[in-house]
């Protein structure tokens, strides 16, 4: 087992405690690339965002009554990716920060196949993260797909997807860019706000381990995966690892969760509306085809979300759409205000009590 296969065994013991995510971010970019290589934006297309930015910025400072920061950068799959795989990373540590090992036969004694066991897990573990972080970059605007935790104040928007998303329903780009940008600005507003991101934080925190048990035996899934056929229809089809993520059975762990980032999400559905349309005019057709669009199958989107315990799918996102629409209604858009604060996230039951969530986050000693 010398020779080449010891120069391969070494290489892959000396990757060190990231392994995972380098095998990840490989993976997530070749997939990310696609058929059709991953061009980047037409300058013309990227300029047009850039003009409105500014505009949009100034609505949703007027929603929050402050000043945010509204700098965007046009990137294509491949720049979304990466920047997903590394602000995914510190909030999957549950899930990775004990890599699995694999029991290879003849591994007894022999130095070699162990040092190779104790690597295929963080590999092949990287694979299925990868996997997911490319296939993700496949339709998604932007990280506002997934209302996670921020640390940084820059946009990131993928003009192709939004491009391809206005031309297959018959809409104006300018309204796509704007309901895109809206929702983009309002999500990192959200997001990066301290007292939000540690309440977000603190419900993934339990949610990244109901999914990580939600995986199963995973080690058994990967050495099923051990012989040669199995591992050129692997490498023939990355996409196959997203069968493996499954979603997390319901717990009070994720249906907090859940509650919280269908919350999110509605919010910034609505506001983005509310900045578009007070800009382009009445959207019938951009609100059928949004509506659609969030309901029909996106495995990428889906199976990033499953990760961290999150399900995209589900009547608990009617519920939110519910509650954002009957407070809104009843006291303005200024009322989500309280999504800014550490106490403004609401329960599973302030769900479908849209009120009690209103008197609990009116009365807090933190509005």
């Amino acid at each position: 087992m010398g020779g080449m296969f010891g120069d391969l065994f070494n290489m892959l013991g000396q990757q060190g405690p990231d392994a995972w995510f380098v095998n990840a971010n490989q993976l997530a970019l070749n997939v990310a690339r696609g058929e059709d290589g991953d061009p980047n934006p037409l300058p013309s297309e990227r300029q047009r965002l850039e003009e409105l930015a500014p505009l949009i910025g100034r609505h949703v400072d007027a929603i929050f009554e402050l000043v945010g920061s509204y700098d965007i950068t046009a990137v294509n799959r491949s720049g979304l990716t990466q920047r997903a795989l590394q602000d995914w990373k510190p909030l999957l540590e549950p899930l990775t920060s004990a890599p699995p090992t694999i029991d290879l036969p003849g591994g007894e004694g022999n130095p070699l196949m162990a040092q190779l066991a104790s690597t295929l897990g963080p590999m092949f573990l990287g694979f299925q993260l990868g996997s997911v972080a490319g296939h993700f970059a496949e339709r998604a605007w932007s990280l506002a797909a997934l209302p996670l935790p921020r640390t940084g104040a820059e946009h990131l928007v993928v003009v192709n997807n939004l491009v391809t998303f206005a031309d297959e329903w018959s809409l104006a780009r300018d309204v796509v860019y704007t309901f895109a940008l809206a929702r983009e600005f309002v999500a990192g507003v959200v997001l990066s706000q301290a007292g939000t991101s540690d309440a977000l934080r603190a419900l993934l925190l339990d949610g990244v381990k109901e999914a990580a048990r939600a995986q199963g035996d995973i080690m058994s899934k990967l050495q099923g995966m051990m012989d040669p056929e199995s591992m050129r229809a692997l490498m023939e089809n990355p996409e196959s690892l997203l069968e493996g993520i499954a979603t997390a059975d319901e717990s009070p762990a994720t249906e907090a969760l859940n509650a919280a980032v269908a919350t999110l999400a509605a919010f910034f559905d609505y506001a983005a509306f509310y900045i578009t349309e007070s800009l382009q005019g009445p959207q019938i057709a951009l609100r059928e085809a949004w509506k659609r669009y969030r309901r029909s199958d996106a495995r990428g989107e889906d199976a990033a979300a499953a990760l961290f315990g999150v399900t995209l799918q589900g009547p608990h996102n009617d519920a939110a759409d519910s509650f954002v629409a009957v407070l809104s209604a009843a006291h303005g858009i200024g009322v989500f205000d309280a999504l800014l604060r550490v106490d403004g996230l609401p329960s599973v039951s302030e769900l479908e009590t849209p009120f009690q969530w209103f008197e609990r986050v009116t009365h807090s000693p933190l509005a």
